[in-house]
């Protein structure tokens, strides 16, 4: 089944040239099926590449997704059109009544500062206690799960030394877990961080389990109550160029930055990326998809508690 997304979201054209099969709400309307409903706020400051990105692999499954934008109330995107944002986000008082079957929630770039410090601390941890009641399974990525962990489990972060940054192997720590099924034993995963969250406090939590790690990065996806709650540390979403325009951008701020590990062919940036991820990005969403919100969701979407 394909993508229900909102009428001419830019992410329907260009999916549409990678042959990825998306139809707009006019075309949904016309079948007969009650979809999946899927909330992302979207925290990341290039608001349509994260769009398009996620967009991607949620239509890789046999079931109709229909998708909303939630975003965080007074705060100005400076990397995203006004008009885009009034055509697409809502805020989340005009989305707390409803009732959905699974949530995304972003990175941001907010590693540098203490939660506390976050303008919109305050509004998201709001959003955070709501999840908990009014959707079936919430995915937490890089910082939107850093924050996540300390919310509900105090798990802190550590700043790190030098940017966690690359395409590095992981290893499944329960490779029974529907999550992972049809994963290989060593998966890749692009990461792009300034902090982490570390294993020993995350194992001193009985209601937490790391499912997945890596020797070079360390924690990579932890599960809380039976994985109604997904927090992912990597960026399994990323595009193949992703890194790249990263790496690129802070070159020519002279920003401190070493190249992307394990990610350019050869090394050399003139040779561009191996995509060594994508496979298990696919997987990834389209198990979660499936196992933890198809499968766990009540038909009638109100009946979620």
């Amino acid at each position: 089944m394909p993508l229900n997304l909102p009428d001419r979201l830019p992410a329907i054209e260009a999916l549409k040239e990678e042959n990825i099969f998306v139809i707009d709400e006019k075309r949904a309307s016309s079948q007969d099926i009650r979809p999946l409903k899927i909330v992302i706020l979207n925290l990341m400051p290039v608001k349509i590449t994260t769009e398009t990105d996620l967009v991607r692999l949620l239509s890789n499954t046999p079931l109709q997704v229909e998708i909303e934008f939630m975003k965080i109330k007074d705060h100005v995107s400076k990397n995203t059109s006004e008009d885009h944002i009034e055509k697409f986000y809502k805020n989340f008082d005009e989305l707390e009544d409803n009732k959905y079957d699974g949530m995304i929630i972003t990175g941001a770039p907010l590693e540098h500062l203490e939660y506390n410090d976050v303008s919109y601390w305050n509004e998201i941890k709001k959003i955070f206690d709501w999840s908990r009641t009014h959707v079936t399974s919430t995915l937490y990525i890089c910082w939107a799960a850093q924050a996540g962990l300390y919310h509900f489990y105090d798990v802190p972060k550590y700043p790190l030394e030098e940017k966690m940054f690359g395409v590095f192997p992981h290893t499944l720590k329960d490779k029974k877990n529907p999550l992972f099924r049809g994963f290989d034993d060593e998966f890749f995963v692009p990461q792009s961080r300034h902090s982490e969250v570390r294993g020993e406090d995350i194992e001193k939590v009985k209601e937490l389990t790391i499912l997945s790690d890596s020797d070079d990065s360390g924690v990579y996806i932890v599960m809380g109550r039976n994985g109604r709650e997904i927090f992912v540390t990597g960026h399994s979403e990323y595009s193949p160029l992703t890194l790249d325009g990263e790496y690129r951008r802070d070159l020519s701020k002279n920003l401190p930055i070493k190249m992307p590990k394990n990610y350019y062919k050869d090394n050399d940036l003139e040779k561009g990326p191996v995509v060594k991820w994508r496979s298990h990005a696919n997987l990834l969403f389209s198990n979660w998809l499936n196992y933890f919100v198809y499968q766990e969701t009540p038909y009638d979407i109100m009946e979620i508690k």
